[in-house]
C-alpha cells in the first residue's frame, strides 16, 4: 500500500509541475476552464439478487483543462506529450462495482484503473482513442473509442462508441466474483456526456451510457443481465462559456503549510466552537499548492483555486506515521475591513495509506469498515499580516485557522465506502502568495 501512495505522491507532484511549468508565453495566472459539480450515479446490478436491481450514490466532480493536467469527474490525467493532431497521457479513472448497497462498506469494490491513453482528433468535431489500463490488483483491460463532440451556446456533448477487453482476471473478479474462472472477452458501450448551460456560471451535467457485456460474461450463473446501464444527473458551477476566458486574474498561486490536531468532535460541534482536544495527541502537517482558476463566480468576488495537498499524520502511542494527499478546488471571500481577511470553503477528495486512529475509531465503533478513500472538505479563516503590519512584502503573507475534514457524505456515496463519519483536525496555517 505504501508503494500506491508513492505513487500517488508522484503523480501529485507532477500535478503541481504541470500547473506551473506552463506552455511558453502562457501567463500562469489566466483563467482555465475548471468546473465542480455534484452528480447522482445510478447503475444496474448485473448479478441475480433479491431487491433492487439498481444502486445510486452521490459523486461529486472536479473539472480542470490545462496545457498538460486534466480532471474529468472521476478521471484524471496529464498530456505528457502532444501534437497537433494526437497526444499520449497517462489517466487514472475511478472504477465502480456495482451490487446492493448494503454489502458495499464490507467490500468496498470499488478500484481506479491506471493507464496510458493515445487520441487522435479525426476532425474538429471527432476523435479517436486507445487505452491500455490495470487496476491495483493487475485486472488488466483496454478500450477502443469513437466519438463524436458538438457544442452550443446552450449545449455541449460527446457521443461515443466503446469496445472494451477485459483479461481473464477482469472477469473472474468483478463478473465471477473470484469463486468462478470466466475467460477473457468484448464488452460494447454507447454513451453520452452533455452539459447544459442554465445561466452565467451555473451548468446542469447529464451522462448516460448502455453495455451490453460479452458472451463468457453472459454466461456467468449468477449473471442475469446482457445489458448493464449507468446514468449520471446533476448541477454545478463553471466558467460562463459566453465570455471570453480572463488573461488575468486578481489572485495569485499559493503555497499553504498547516499544522493540524485532530479532535474527536464532529463538524457541527466545531463549527459550533465546541471542538474537544485529542486524548492521543494526535496530529498532522501539511503542505498545500493552489493554482487560480477565476476571481469572481456569480457575479460575486471569489477567489477560486484548484489546490493539490500532502499531509503527514504524525506517528503516536495509537497510531504509525501516514500519508495522506488531496485534491480540491477552494474558494475565498475577501472582507476588506479593517484589514482583508477571507473565508474559505473546499471540496474534494482524500487518500490515505492508513486511516488515522481519530477516523479508524469513531468508524469502527460505528460498526463501519474505514475507507482510505474519502470526500474531502476545507473550511478557513485567515487574515493579511501586511495589511497589520504596513508592509507590502508581508501583504502576500495569510494567518489563519482551517478545519481539515474527512467524511462520506452519509451513507449516500458507495465510492467513499458508505460510511457516516469521518475525521477532523483544528489546523493553523500560513498562506504566501506566489
Amino acid at each position: 500500500m505504501l508503494q500506491k501512495l508513492q505513487l500517488i505522491l508522484i503523480v501529485l507532484c507532477c500535478v503541481v509541475s504541470t500547473f506551473i511549468a506552463q506552455e511558453k508565453g502562457d501567463n500562469i495566472s489566466s483563467e482555465k476552464p475548471w468546473a465542480i459539480g455534484l452528480t447522482v450515479r445510478s447503475a444496474t446490478i448485473p448479478f441475480a439478487v433479491e431487491g433492487s436491481k439498481a444502486v445510486a450514490s452521490v459523486v461529486p466532480m472536479l473539472f480542470f483543462q490545462g496545457n498538460y493536467f486534466y480532471m474529468r469527474g472521476i478521471e484524471g490525467g496529464i498530456k505528457f506529450y502532444k501534437t497537433e493532431n494526437w497526444d499520449l497521457t497517462v489517466f487514472g479513472r475511478l472504477h465502480f462495482f456495482d451490487f446492493p448497497k448494503e454489502y458495499q462498506n464490507q467490500i468496498q469494490g470499488d478500484n481506479v484503473d491506471w493507464g496510458l491513453r493515445y487520441n487522435y482528433a479525426l476532425t474538429n468535431w471527432s476523435f479517436a482513442d486507445l487505452e491500455l489500463a490495470s487496476d491495483w490488483d493487475g485486472n488488466f483491460s483496454s478500450n477502443v473509442h469513437l466519438g463524436y463532440r458538438k457544442e452550443t451556446d446552450r449545449f455541449r456533448f460527446d457521443s461515443y462508441f466503446e469496445l472494451k477487453w477485459k483479461s481473464k482476471k477482469y472477469n473472474s473478479h468483478f463478473f465471477g466474483l473470484d469463486s468462478l474462472d470466466v475467460n477473457s472477452g468484448f464488452d460494447f458501450s454507447v454513451g453520452l456526456i452533455t452539459d447544459y448551460h442554465v445561466t452565467s456560471n451555473f451548468y446542469l451535467f447529464a451522462t448516460a451510457q448502455l453495455t451490453l457485456l460479452g458472451k463468457n460474461t453472459r454466461n456467468v450463473s449468477f449473471v442475469n443481465s446482457d445489458i448493464m446501464g449507468e446514468a449520471y444527473l446533476g448541477f454545478g458551477f463553471s466558467n460562463d462559456r459566453t465570455k471570453p476566458r480572463k488573461k488575468k486574474l486578481e489572485n495569485k498561486p499559493y503555497i499553504r503549510i498547516a499544522q493540524g490536531f485532530a479532535t474527536p468532535s464532529d463538524l457541527s460541534n466545531i463549527l459550533k466552537l465546541k471542538s474537544k482536544p485529542d486524548s492521543n495527541g494526535n496530529k498532522m502537517t501539511s503542505i498545500y499548492y493552489g493554482h487560480p482558476l477565476t476571481d469572481r463566480l456569480l457575479g460575486i468576488p471569489l477567489h477560486i483555486y484548484l489546490a493539490a495537498g500532502a499531509v503527514y499524520h504524525w506517528p503516536s502511542a495509537v497510531q504509525k506515521d501516514a500519508l495522506e494527499v488531496d485534491l480540491e478546488i477552494k474558494l475565498f471571500y475577501v472582507i476588506k475591513w479593517p484589514v482583508r481577511w477571507r473565508l474559505g470553503a473546499g471540496e474534494g477528495f482524500s487518500y490515505v495509506n492508513e486511516v488515522p486512529y481519530v477516523e479508524r475509531n469513531e468508524l469502527e465503533n460505528k460498526g463501519y469498515v474505514p475507507s482510505k478513500l474519502m470526500n474531502h472538505l476545507d473550511f478557513s479563516i485567515d487574515f493579511n499580516v501586511g495589511d497589520i503590519f504596513g508592509d507590502e512584502v508581508l501583504k502576500r503573507a495569510w494567518l489563519g485557522y482551517g478545519i481539515h475534514h474527512r467524511s462520506s457524505i452519509f451513507e449516500t456515496a458507495q465510492q467513499f465506502g458508505r460510511i457516516s463519519g469521518g475525521s477532523n483536525f483544528n489546523a493553523f496555517y500560513i498562506q504566501w502568495d506566489l
